[in-house]
């Protein structure tokens, strides 16, 4: 007789937290090796690029101007940009974007070996790049994802964050060497190759199918892709708009370690330029750290965003009162893993949340909100800095950062407890017939 017993239950799918799953995808392990060529040849080119402008002039003001004018265009144009991204092929986009910036590359490589750079022609080329760019940043982020399942792209963006760093440091070291041997043009040349590398390997990338499913399950209309949607639909998200608040304020008063906690060390701690060096070493090593952990994440909330943020910022009030460089470091390490999981947090919600006909619009709004904060955000915090010195404002910085994210909670809650009354309707008076 055939036996009668049930069959047993399929054993459950394990889940892969590891930060490194993104890199089981073959495109995505080419992915990464070209923004890792990318990056080393970007840092290269900055890293020479102040000492050119100040060659050049001889002025620090025009130092910092040409930065204003790279980055103007972030705050003008970037959501015409991502409107643009999201009517244009993507894989396309990213390839072209990525070959201008090599042309423009080239070209200041070219000005720069014959002497024929001036201040004019510097300025265009700083605002050119910065046009390009406005498409190149988004075209070339939700590229990576679409390389990936969606539950994965913590990890891609994770491991994009390691890729940065590392070619942050492979670049300034290369930029000494090439510098020093074939001349100040060699970085720019060398910053022209590898966005060539990256076009190059463009082509070949293979997006995920779930990616491709998920991308366009109906042609948008027309109507749908312009510039004013994307505005309306980034303002209609409140968790957008959470999201922008949580990151707009902890830049402002929570993230310009480089100025508040410089003055710190130099200033109420005794310390020197050995003693900062290490303190800025700390925090590099905690924000690989945090891209490391990050990386493991599947699906973050702006909750999570909100609640590492504030963490974070009470880290910072408790920095502030440091009585001592030693226990300045013991601190600074978990907020720089704490600042670098939200970041990563973050990152993930505003490339995923929206639906993917609108994703390169939001990230368009996202660079200008971005950039308007990040040319705010300095001289408010040296504003502070002024009233307060550098312990008062790391204290009032990290409050007001707690204080507002608490407040933003507590409102939401209210309104997601407050009860909805539905109209009683009234009742009609029964239909009669004339007798």
């Amino acid at each position: 007789m055939p036996s009668s017993s049930t069959p047993s239950a399929p054993a459950p799918t394990r889940v892969d937290h590891s930060p490194w799953r993104s890199l089981k995808y073959r495109s995505m392990r080419w992915w990464s090796l070209a923004n890792l060529v990318s990056n080393a040849g970007t840092w290269m080119q900055l890293t020479v690029q102040n000492l050119l402008v100040l060659q050049i002039t001889g002025s620090a003001a025009a130092t910092g101007l040409s930065l204003s004018v790279q980055a103007a265009p972030g705050l003008l144009v970037s959501v015409a940009g991502g409107a643009a991204v999201d009517r244009w092929p993507r894989k396309l986009t990213a390839a072209v974007s990525q070959a201008l910036l090599g042309a423009v590359a080239f070209t200041t490589a070219l000005l720069v070996a014959f002497d024929q750079l001036n201040l004019g022609v510097l300025m265009a080329l700083a605002a050119v790049t910065g046009l390009i760019a406005t498409i190149d940043g988004p075209a070339c982020a939700l590229l990576g994802n679409d390389l990936v399942r969606a539950e994965d792209v913590p990890s891609a963006i994770g491991v994009g964050s390691l890729v940065s760093n590392a070619g942050r440091l492979a670049g300034a070291g290369l930029a000494g060497l090439a510098v020093g041997v074939f001349g100040t043009a060699a970085a720019y040349a060398a910053n022209g190759v590898s966005f060539l590398f990256v076009a190059a390997v463009i082509p070949f990338l293979r997006p995920v199918a779930t990616a491709v499913t998920k991308a366009a399950p109906t042609a948008p209309r027309e109507d749908d892709m312009t510039v004013r949607e994307g505005l309306a639909f980034f303002a209609r998200r409140p968790r957008l708009v959470a999201l922008a608040g949580i990151s707009g304020i902890s830049a402002i008063f929570g993230r310009n370690y480089g100025l508040t906690l410089a003055v710190l060390v130099t200033g109420p701690l005794a310390g020197g330029a050995g003693a900062f060096g290490t303190v800025s070493t700390v925090l590099a090593v905690g924000g690989i750290v945090g891209a490391v952990l990050g990386a493991r994440l599947r699906k973050p909330s702006v909750r999570l965003v909100g609640t590492l943020a504030a963490a974070g910022a009470l880290l910072q009030v408790v920095a502030g009162l440091s009585p001592s460089l030693a226990v300045l470091l013991v601190l600074v390490l978990p907020m720089a893993v704490v600042e670098s999981v939200s970041d990563t947090a973050g990152t993930t919600v505003l490339q995923t949340d929206p639906p993917a006909h609108m994703r390169g619009r939001v990230l368009g709004v996202w660079n200008s909100i971005r950039t308007m904060w990040s040319l705010a955000g300095p001289p408010a915090l040296g504003l502070l800095m002024e009233l307060a010195g550098a312990r008062g404002a790391l204290v009032a910085g990290g409050l007001l950062i707690a204080g507002a994210i608490g407040a933003g909670h507590l409102l939401r809650r209210r309104r997601a407890l407050r009860p909805v009354v539905s109209p009683v309707p009234t009742k009609r008076p029964a239909l009669s017939t004339a007798a």
